[in-house]
C-alpha cells in the first residue's frame, strides 16, 4: 500500500474532487491574496525525451495533458497503467490539443535510448507521447508537485514504491483531473473528464 495515498485524499476532500458550476476543480493546495485564488501549479520542468528532444512546460502552450510516473523495468502496477495510458492516447490519437507524458523514476535504467526503445515496443511517437528523463532527484520532486506518491524503497518491485495515477493538467499548470490507472473503469470515466477539459479550454 501507498505510504502517501492519504495525504493525496486529504487534498481531495479539502479541495473537493467533484465537478462544480459545470467546471473542472482545481485540484491541490490554493493559497489566497488580495481576495484572489492562486491555483496550483505544476513549475518549470526540463527533461529529455525518447528523441533526445528537451521538453519543458512551453512545449504544452496551448494545449492540455495527461501525465504519470513509471520505469520500464517495473514488475508491478506499471504494465498495468500502460495499458490504460495506451488507450487514452488511442482515443485521441487524432486530438492535437491533448499530449500524454510519462516521468521515468529510473533514470539510471531508462537511458534514452531504452525509452525510445520502449516507445516503439508499445507504438507511440513523441509528438504525441513524451516519455521523459531527468535526474531522480529532480523527478522525485516533480512526482510532489503533481501530487503523485513515489520513493525509493529497495523492497518495493523493482526498487520503487509508486502510485498508478494519471493526472490531468490543463493549459496554465493546473491539476484539473485524476484517474487510477490501474482500473480500466476509472479510465474510461476519465475519458469524460479529458474531453470536459476540452471543451473548457475551447471556450476561453
Amino acid at each position: 500500500m501507498m505510504k502517501f495515498v492519504p495525504a493525496f485524499i486529504l487534498i481531495c476532500l479539502i479541495y473537493s474532487c467533484k465537478k462544480d458550476s459545470g467546471k473542472l476543480p482545481f485540484i491541490g493546495f490554493h493559497q489566497y491574496e488580495n481576495n484572489d485564488t492562486i491555483y496550483h501549479q505544476i513549475p518549470d520542468f526540463s527533461f529529455m525525451d525518447q528523441d533526445s528532444v528537451v521538453i519543458t512546460n512551453d512545449s504544452f502552450k496551448d494545449k492540455i495533458y495527461v501525465a504519470d510516473f513509471f520505469f520500464v523495468n517495473c514488475p508491478s502496477i506499471c504494465p498495468k497503467v500502460k495499458q490504460q495510458m495506451l488507450r487514452i492516447h488511442d482515443k485521441f490519437k487524432e486530438e492535437p490539443r491533448l499530449e500524454l507524458v510519462s516521468y521515468t523514476l529510473d533514470p539510471k535504467r531508462d537511458s534514452i535510448s531504452v525509452l525510445a526503445s520502449y516507445a516503439a515496443k508499445i507504438g507511440v511517437k513523441s509528438d504525441k507521447w513524451h516519455f521523459l528523463r531527468a535526474d531522480q532527484d529532480v523527478v522525485m520532486e516533480l512526482a510532489d508537485e503533481y501530487y503523485v506518491p513515489a520513493f525509493i524503497d529497495p523492497e518495493a518491485p523493482g526498487g520503487f514504491d509508486h502510485s498508478g495515477k494519471l493526472m490531468l493538467i490543463d493549459v496554465n499548470r493546473h491539476i484539473r483531473g485524476f484517474a487510477e490507472g490501474t482500473d480500466p473503469e476509472s479510465v474510461t470515466e476519465f475519458f469524460g473528464t479529458i474531453e470536459q477539459l476540452l471543451d473548457e479550454q475551447a471556450d476561453k
